[in-house]
C-alpha cells in the first residue's frame, strides 16, 4: 500500500512525533470522515507499506528524525509559495527559514525525493500574475539543483472557502490570459532545470509545456523502490486527479497552518478542539477510540508487481 501523510493536515509540521511513534509501534488508527464511529486499523510494518508520500509546508520537524524512516521508501511534497501571512499566517519566514529547510532536506534525502509545490495560485489585488511570476522565479532560482519537479495548480473555489476568497478579493483570470501566465511559469521552470506539472486541473496546459501530473505518482514511486507497482487511479479523488490509490491517514480540521485557501479546515472551533485532543502516543491523530467506536482491520495489499500479499 501507499500511505498519504497527509492531504488533510500537515503531519510533518505539527504531528511528526505522533507519526514516528506510530511507525515504531507498527500501526495507527484512522477515523472515517464519513462515519465518525468507524475506525480503521492500518498496519505500518515495512512489509505492508510500499511508499509514504508526505505533504507539508514546513518539514523542519522531520530533519532530525529521518532515521525513523530508514526502512521505508518515501518522498516529500513541499509547498512553498510567494504568499505572505495574510494568506498563509502560520508559516515562518520563507526567504530565511523555509528555503533553507528545503535545501537541507534535499541534501539529506536527495533532490529526487523532494517535490516543490507552488500551489494553489490565487489572484487578487496583491497577488497579481506579475507578482506570482516574480515570486516563482525567485524560488525556482533558489531551489535550482535541489529538486527536479514543480507542481502548480489554481485555487479551487470550494463552498467551504468562499468567505475567505471574498475577503481576499480573489478573482479569476480569463482562460486566454491564464494560458499565457502558465506558459511563462513553464519557461521559468525550464531555465532552472525543473519539470513542471499541473495538479487536478480541468484546463489542459500541455500546449504551453505543462503536463497533467499526479501528486501520488507511480513514476516517482517506481524510481524510488526500484520496481513496477500495479496501482490504479484513486477512486476517492476528483475525476481530474491523476493520483494512484493510497491510504489517507490524516484528519480534517487539525492543521494549524491556517491557510486561507485550505479546504481541509472549515471550522476554527473544530481545529481548536481537535488540537486540544492531540496525544503523540495515541494510535488516533487528535483523539482516541472508545467503546462506541468500531475498529476494523483494513485489508491491504502490496502494489509491487509480482509480490501481491494480503495483510
Amino acid at each position: 500500500m501507499i500511505l498519504s501523510v497527509s492531504r488533510r493536515t500537515d503531519i510533518p509540521n505539527y504531528y511528526f512525533d505522533w507519526f514516528c511513534n506510530r511507525i515504531q509501534e507498527g500501526f495507527l488508527h484512522v477515523r472515517s470522515p464519513m462515519n465518525e464511529r468507524q475506525v480503521s486499523y492500518i498496519d505500518l510494518s515495512p512489509e505492508a507499506v510500499d511508499c509514504i508520500v508526505f505533504w507539508t509546508k514546513n518539514p523542519e520537524a522531520m530533519l532530525e528524525k529521518l532515521p525513523v524512516l530508514k526502512n521505508y521508501a518515501y518522498y516529500v511534497q513541499f509547498t512553498l509559495t510567494g504568499y505572505g501571512r495574510d494568506v498563509e499566517p502560520g508559516l515562518p519566514d520563507k526567504p530565511t527559514v523555509l528555503l533553507e529547510t528545503f535545501r537541507t532536506l534535499s541534501k539529506r534525502i536527495g533532490q529526487e525525493r523532494v517535490v516543490w509545490r507552488y500551489d494553489p495560485i490565487l489572484f487578487n489585488p496583491a497577488y497579481t500574475p506579475a507578482y506570482h511570476l516574480k515570486a516563482f522565479e525567485k524560488i525556482a532560482q533558489a531551489l535550482d539543483g535541489y529538486t527536479r519537479r514543480v507542481v502548480i495548480s489554481f485555487v479551487d473555489r470550494y463552498a467551504k472557502i468562499q468567505k475567505n476568497m471574498a475577503s481576499l478579493q480573489a478573482w479569476d483570470l480569463p482562460e486566454r490570459e491564464l494560458l499565457k501566465f502558465a506558459e511563462r511559469l513553464a519557461e521559468i521552470a525550464r531555465r532552472h532545470h525543473l519539470e513542471v506539472e499541473s495538479c487536478a486541473e480541468i484546463l489542459d496546459l500541455e500546449p504551453v509545456g505543462i503536463r497533467h501530473g499526479s501528486c501520488i505518482d507511480a513514476r516517482i514511486i517506481e524510481e524510488i523502490i526500484g520496481c513496477r507497482i500495479m496501482a490504479g487511479k484513486d477512486k476517492n479523488q476528483r475525476r481530474e486527479c491523476g493520483c494512484v490509490e493510497s491510504i489517507e491517514v490524516g484528519t480534517y480540521n487539525t492543521c494549524r497552518n491556517g491557510c486561507r485557501y485550505c479546504y481541509a479546515n472549515y471550522s476554527e472551533t473544530a481545529v481548536k478542539n481537535h488540537v486540544g485532543l492531540y496525544d503523540p502516543h495515541s494510535p488516533l491523530l487528535c483523539g482516541a477510540a472508545d467503546e462506541r467506536d468500531k475498529v476494523t482491520v483494513r485489508k491491504m495489499k502490496s502494489l509491487r508487481d509480482g509480490q501481491v500479499r494480503l495483510f
